[in-house]
């Protein structure tokens, strides 16, 4: 009976799905590698909260296009952490200039954010009696966050299991892919249908826009997060040529 509860454990994950394209490839990847899967997803007075409306489209063409993987997928948990707005704003959650600061960091860069969002999983978590904690963090092509980098996820890992005294893992399968690299993930996990899901229904752009199309799916095409994601696409497309 013990056997079998931690072998039910250690084939659960909870994803961290913001509606991006990161997060929604994360979410492919768990449903690939694990028996049952949950998301959760965080409303934080983010700029661009369109995300959380992709989000559930995104599930629910998820489990009507790939059935197999729908019937792993599991409950949704939508959490509040405005509490991060609240403590100083940034043109992240606020309507400031995207540009590079003073500190070398992006002024999107939102202090903490991460490190909030995996402590509210792993206590979800805890509770769920789920063991992996997967995240869509990447230091290899990203906008420069600190709290994205692996040895930051590793010391949190061990905060987490020290605090909570359990051995919770955090899994972060794009930490060493570029974007393009991501998009390819996205093919080799689902084919055409699962990347063209991904443009249609995800969201990146930090200003929130959903008005134009491209070739990669919707944003203003200049902010960081667009240009990241447009430049991904573009050499995905030229590595299958």
């Amino acid at each position: 009976m013990l056997t079998a509860m931690i072998s039910s454990e250690r084939n659960k994950a909870l994803v961290l799905f913001s509606g991006g394209q990161d997060s929604a490839t994360c979410l492919a990847w768990a449903l690939d590698a694990f028996d049952a899967v949950e998301t959760i997803g965080f409303s934080y007075g983010q700029r661009h909260a369109v995300e959380l409306e992709c989000r559930a489209r995104f599930a629910a063409a998820l489990r009507e296009r790939f059935p197999a993987w729908g019937a792993k997928l599991g409950a949704d948990h939508a959490v509040d952490l405005s509490v991060i707005k609240a403590l100083g704003q940034t043109a992240l959650t606020g309507d400031g200039e995207i540009a590079m600061g003073k500190n070398g960091l992006p002024t999107t860069f939102v202090p903490g954010r991460n490190i909030f969002f995996f402590t509210a999983a792993a206590a979800l978590a805890y509770r769920r009696g789920i063991k992996h904690l997967v995240g869509g963090m990447c230091e290899t092509d990203y906008s420069g966050y600190p709290d994205c980098r692996d040895d930051t996820l590793k010391s949190l890992q061990a905060s987490l299991n020290l605090g909570l005294d359990t051995r919770l893992v955090i899994d972060t399968p794009l930490m060493w892919l570029d974007k393009a690299e991501t998009w390819a993930l996205a093919e080799r996990l689902g084919g055409a249908a699962l990347v063209e899901l991904i443009v249609e229904e995800t969201h990146s752009c930090y200003r929130g826009e959903r008005a134009k199309r491209h070739d990669w799916g919707y944003g203003c095409g200049a902010c960081p997060a667009c240009e990241l994601r447009a430049k991904g696409w573009l050499g995905y497309k030229a590595r299958r040529s």
